[in-house]
């Protein structure tokens, strides 16, 4: 007996339509997905661009703070901060009252490039969720920061 082909909205999620950890893993690829399609040949990734930010509005923030506050695992932040690093972007230093730990601050071109690319990457921001309601946008963003616990 042949099994009927299905198109993609005859799949049935069953369950999964109410999963939460399932319906914001989609919602994560979706985004990232429009945002390459957007702003990939920008050469700098969502992930890359919000650590950025964050040090230029937090000048010499401790990288595992930093790391805790984005929820970046210690050892990926640390990946991520040598290769800014190595591309001129960020400067570490080691503070005298604790040399185990690691301050973070924009390079000054890093500074102007950071709030050029804020222009672009907040409008592609702004674009999200183009299928919502003003109210429906801004009631998502509520439950999502209360959901991460920003709230």
């Amino acid at each position: 007996m042949d099994m009927p082909i299905r198109t993609t909205d005859e799949v049935d999620l069953d369950r999964l339509n109410t999963a939460l950890g399932f319906l914001v893993r989609l919602a994560q690829i979706k985004v990232y997905e429009h945002f390459f399609e957007e702003c990939g040949e920008r050469g700098l990734k969502p992930g890359e661009f919000s650590v950025l930010w964050v040090i230029l509005h937090n000048p010499g923030i401790r990288q595992s703070v930093l790391g805790q506050r984005l929820m970046i695992k210690r050892a990926h932040m640390t990946k991520l901060i040598r290769a800014l690093e190595d591309q001129g972007l960020v400067s570490r230093r080691i503070p005298d009252d604790d040399r185990r730990a690691v301050e973070i601050t924009l390079t000054p071109s890093a500074v102007t490039m950071v709030q050029q690319a804020a222009d672009w990457f907040f409008a592609y921001e702004g674009s999200i969720g183009s299928n919502l309601t003003a109210a429906e946008r801004q009631q998502l963003t509520a439950l999502l920061r209360k959901f991460i616990g920003l709230d």
